[in-house]
């Protein structure tokens, strides 16, 4: 039967000769846990997280200490953990940890030193974080000066505001009340305007503000335009001269150097102030003029913009007219290469010099071909309309008409033809009336005497009309357009100088 060893039985050690676990290393580093567990649980820190932290530059810490609160919208979002200055400025650099649920701050973030309640004392910085559409800072970002504010403190207004400076202030007061009611001098007068002559700055000022509902109203529609076309144009335009007023603040030493020559400038500009305040004077009329052309000008925006609008689709077309012409290029270049139209234009210059020649000689005709055309335009063709009142042979026809007719008649007429050759018959018969008809026109004999005809007509010759004559009645020392049409009605009538009844 085995016997069961218990612990009362077993054999006692000393401490000293123990081995194991300490128990006063135990009892300390219990106590350590609790401490540890306790402060954590009453701050209700965590050493394992990664708070979210970044830095902004004040121009004054402004009693601002550590554990100070960070807000947005009332509401404790975090905590100032540090607060420094930034050397060779009076600046503060403040460093902030954030909640998570205090993100996301923007780049356009704007901070202030706030006063807390009577309360609760000190100071704490609001935290306005940025609008949505602008980017998000990192931890570690700082927020630059041109975004960050502090109050004025009532003893900075207090201290402005010394026995001296009041004193200062009511002199001016008073100056300018005497400046706005006192009456100018005929001195002062004489290089105004005369709407003001003979009235106080105050009556002045009075004045213009009749002027002021037109001034005010370009000024709201100026304060409209700045608006922009969407609603992110004045955010990027403040955005824009916050990143300016950053780099200015940068650049101090140069914005100093700006300030001396401004004020060497503006010494300068005092120097003529004579000039500029004729230049001033003038200015108003120079405005009214420029407000008259500009409203032209705006009175011509519509036809400009309908034209671009018009313009537009001929611009897109532009780039596919230049594609469809960038192929044709080299075939042009090649047409007028040295084998093809570029040896083609040389042969031709001996032939064109030629033809030059030709042109100046043709000049001549063309300055004759002219006035023969002016001559048929002028006195041929209207003398060919006339028609000719011949008593009972008239026919009603024009002139040029009768003439063809008289043609194909004669035609017909010669038709007849002997051993001699085709003859013409007038009148064949005799008659009581001897006729003899002479003359050069009619030919000459073989001994150079002239043709006499003679003959006898049965009726009595009249006349001849027109009556013969051995002189045209034209000047042939002008030119044929500028003759006047033959009066055919008023032409004279007699017997011919040939012709004997």
């Amino acid at each position: 039967m085995a016997l069961r060893r218990t612990r009362a039985d077993a054999p006692r050690v000393s401490r000293k000769d123990r081995r194991g676990r300490d128990p006063f290393r135990v009892g300390v580093a219990t106590v350590i846990g609790i401490m540890i567990v306790s402060y954590f649980g009453f701050t209700k820190a965590n050493p394992f997280a990664s708070p979210f932290t970044f830095k902004a530059e004040f121009p004054s810490a402004n009693s601002i200490r550590i554990k100070s609160p960070v807000r947005i919208a009332g509401v404790n979002v975090g905590s100032v953990t540090g607060v420094e200055g930034i050397k060779g400025t009076t600046n503060s650099l403040v460093t902030m940890t954030m909640k998570d649920e205090a993100l996301p701050i923007h780049k356009d973030a704007r901070l202030k030193i706030r006063p807390r309640i009577f309360l609760e004392g000190n100071f704490f910085i609001d935290v306005r974080p940025g609008t949505p559409s602008s980017p998000t800072i990192s931890s570690g970002d700082t927020i630059p000066v041109a975004q960050t504010a502090y109050p004025v403190q009532i003893d900075q207004v207090f201290t402005s505001l010394q026995r001296d400076t009041r004193k200062d202030l009511q002199r001016t007061l008073q100056e300018l009340g005497s400046s706005l009611t006192a009456k100018p001098t005929p001195a002062q007068d004489a290089d105004q305007s005369p709407v003001v002559r003979g009235k106080s700055a105050a009556q002045a000022l009075n004045d213009a503000i009749s002027y002021g509902e037109p001034a005010l109203r370009s000024s709201a529609i100026q304060q409209q335009a700045l608006l922009g076309t969407s609603k992110d144009d004045l955010t990027n335009l403040v955005r824009g001269l916050g990143g300016i007023g950053t780099e200015l603040h940068s650049r101090e030493a140069q914005l100093l150097t700006l300030v001396d020559n401004f004020n060497t400038t503006m010494g300068a500009l005092a120097s003529e102030s004579t000039a500029l305040r004729s230049t001033v004077q003038k200015l108003g009329p120079t405005l009214q003029n420029t407000y008259v052309a500009l409203g032209h000008a705006n009175d011509a925006f519509p036809n400009i913009r309908a034209f671009t609008l018009e313009l537009i689709p001929g611009v897109k077309e532009t780039q596919p007219t230049i594609d469809a012409v960038t192929p044709w290029i080299p075939q042009v270049r090649a047409l007028v290469s040295e084998p093809e139209l570029g040896g083609l234009v040389k042969d031709l210059q001996p032939a064109t010099s030629d033809l030059a020649g030709v042109t100046n000689v043709n000049t001549s005709l063309l300055r004759t071909g002219d006035k023969l055309a002016k001559c048929f335009r002028d006195v041929i063709l209207p003398a060919g309309d006339v028609k000719l009142n011949d008593g009972q042979f008239s026919t009603g026809k024009e002139n040029y008409k009768e003439f063809w007719y008289s043609v194909v008649g004669l035609s017909s007429e010669g038709q007849n033809f002997d051993a001699n050759g085709s003859y013409v018959r007038f009148q064949t018969g005799g008659g009581q009336y001897p006729l003899t008809l002479k003359g050069g026109t009619l030919g000459k004999e073989d001994d150079g005497s002239p043709i006499v005809f003679h003959g006898n007509s049965i009726g009595k010759p009249l006349a001849t009309r027109p009556a013969w004559t051995t002189k045209p009645p034209y000047n042939f020392t002008a030119d044929c357009y500028k003759q006047a049409i033959p009066d055919f009605a008023n032409t004279p009538s007699g017997p011919s100088d040939g012709a004997t009844p």
